[in-house]
């Protein structure tokens, strides 16, 4: 009889501690081991520069490690498929940028959903890219410019940074929205573009290669392909406020897999709205270029969301070329 009593209590006790270990896991406040932020992009541009400042301002406010996990390719969609299979917990997170998560699906079959597959945690910046002319054209605004291409179908020779890309979407609708029938110049990247525009080749480009040009005066801005204004051009329209059928935020930010607890996600988004709101978040945006544009969790999702539910409407009208 009291070997079985002792059978019986020593087995309740393994339970209590089971139990109690049990509780002390999934009470275990986040953060409490190491994080991963995945870039879909190489070493040195700008999502894993964003990415590593994002990482070492976690590092020094969870006190926990921080690793950059490169895995570039397919225009980050290989990234954006890890995370999709990812552990919810909020320890596996990646950088999200506009095409993965608003274009490529549409161009390429993915094994993701955006408007299901993932948490949006934050958005931090969006990168300007503008639609410009070089600055002796005959073309003081958008609307010369797009009055000049109605009236002369095909002649207007144009290209942006990315094929297929937001900024070739947004304004291929605009232009078709408008009635006007114009020439598209693909190109390798912006900086290609860029010596087509200044070498007569292309008359108008969207991109973010802007900076240096416009500070020199060798270019003018007509308007800003994205729904957010260009700080140091105050005065250049965006899409958005010209009534363009779309503007296409070029964003950075982070997100996870579905599934993350609310009580995760608060903890990420009260560490953005402070990371932007730090001295270094200001040198980080002009290192880049870009503009501040923070975003919450439900904003965000929004933002992401909605974009890719425009492109699904408007990418089949538009009669791209699918890779």
């Amino acid at each position: 009889m009291l070997k079985q009593s002792a059978k019986v209590f020593f087995s309740l006790l393994v339970s209590y501690f089971l139990m109690s270990a049990s509780f002390a896991q999934t009470t275990e406040k986040f953060p409490s081991k190491p994080i991963t932020i995945i870039v879909g992009f190489a070493v040195g541009g700008g999502g894993d520069i964003s990415s590593r400042w994002i990482g070492d301002y976690l590092r020094e406010r969870w006190k926990v490690p921080v690793v950059i996990d490169n895995k570039p390719g397919a225009g980050g969609t290989i990234a954006t498929s890890i995370l999709a299979r990812a552990k919810p917990d909020g320890y596996t997170v990646a950088l999200a940028t506009t095409s993965p998560f608003t274009v490529a699906p549409y161009f390429q079959p993915q094994t993701y959903d955006p408007s299901k597959d993932f948490t949006y945690l934050f958005q931090t910046l969006v990168s300007a890219q503008p639609l410009f002319v070089k600055s002796d054209a005959s073309f003081k605004t958008i609307q010369d410019l797009m009055a000049w291409a109605k009236a002369n179908p095909n002649k207007l020779f144009w290209s942006t940074a990315a094929t297929n890309g937001g900024t070739h979407i947004s304004t291929q609708a605009a232009f078709q929205a408008a009635g006007i029938q114009a020439t598209y110049v693909p190109y390798k990247g912006g900086a290609d573009a860029m010596n087509g525009l200044l070498g007569g080749q292309i008359q108008a480009l969207v991109a973010a290669e802007f900076p240096p040009h416009a500070a020199a005066g060798t270019i003018r801005l007509l308007a800003e392909s994205g729904p957010d204004k260009i700080p140091e051009y105050p005065l250049v329209p965006t899409y958005q406020e010209l009534k363009f059928p779309i503007s296409v935020p070029i964003f950075y930010g982070i997100a996870g897999p579905a599934g993350m607890p609310a009580e995760v996600i608060k903890e990420w988004e009260a560490a953005a709205a402070d990371m932007v709101r730090s001295p270094g978040f200001k040198d980080l945006v002009e290192k880049l270029k870009g503009t501040p544009a923070y975003l919450g969790n439900a904003a965000f999702t929004d933002s992401v969301t909605g974009v890719y539910r425009q492109m699904g409407k408007l990418i089949p009208e538009l009669n791209l070329k699918k890779d």
